[in-house]
């Protein structure tokens, strides 16, 4: 029987990687088609918020990307540090960038939703606050790794800011139940399916979470290849000019 731990071997992941990355990509393009012509083009205007309810489509799945693009680096950041696996490594910092667009994305399809709303296009409500501070997080892992010449100095400091980073990711996914205060409504979606949005949006909105969330894992899987390839490239033109 084969141990998931024979995948942290560089060619082992990329020979695998090569196989399933197609079929990762085209199941995302489809969810996603899927998914935002339903939500936008064939669910009715919301009775409080008209037509601008539909941001949900594109909002809540990237702000769920963004929170969970992080929890993966913190998981592959614990297991470089427990197991020195650089796949795992290069698997977080391949992340990074997906978590930033994520973020980016969710700020401003929030300050969009929200401006009509609240009358405001920014609140420093307690999960908004700490979204920002998740940003910055991401930013400052991206500059760190940039900064450091020594691949597994850099990974050691990153998965070190990655795993103090996890309040601010899950400060952002628990704030609205950590304080009763602010602007921010409740969970959209939760385990109570009578807490939950409206059927008519429900499905397409699982529809383009499924889209989203696979969208990132292909575009991690391919970066996390191209980092194992310009390892090895740094490698090979090190051994050169030593020889």
């Amino acid at each position: 029987m084969s141990s998931v731990w024979e995948y942290a071997n560089p060619k082992k992941f990329i020979q695998t990687s090569d196989r399933v990355l197609p079929v990762i990509a085209a199941m995302a393009v489809l969810c996603l088609v899927t998914g935002l012509i339903w939500g936008f083009f064939f669910t009715p205007d919301d009775y409080k918020q008209g037509s601008t309810v539909k941001i949900i489509f594109i909002h809540v799945p990237s702000a769920l990307m963004a929170i969970n693009a992080w929890l993966m680096m913190v998981v592959a950041s614990i297991i470089w540090i427990v197991r020195r696996h650089h796949v795992s490594a290069l698997a977080a910092r391949a992340a990074a960038p997906v978590g930033v667009v994520m973020t980016i994305i969710a700020l401003a399809t929030g300050a969009i939703w929200g401006q009509p709303m609240w009358g405001t296009w920014w609140a420093w409500d307690p999960r908004l606050t700490s979204f920002l501070i998740l940003f910055l997080f991401y930013l400052g892992y991206i500059a760190l790794w940039a900064a450091i010449e020594n691949d597994d100095t850099a990974a050691d400091l990153t998965s070190i800011l990655c795993i103090v980073g996890s309040v601010f990711a899950l400060m952002s996914r628990y704030a609205v139940n950590f304080w009763n205060q602010g602007l921010h409504q409740p969970a959209t979606l939760t385990v109570k399916t009578d807490s939950n949005i409206a059927d008519v949006f429900y499905y397409p909105l699982m529809v383009s979470i499924a889209g989203f969330m696979l969208f990132c894992i292909a575009l991690i899987v391919l970066g996390t290849q191209t980092e194992i390839r310009a390892r090895r490239m740094r490698a090979l033109m090190a051994r050169e000019r030593m020889g």
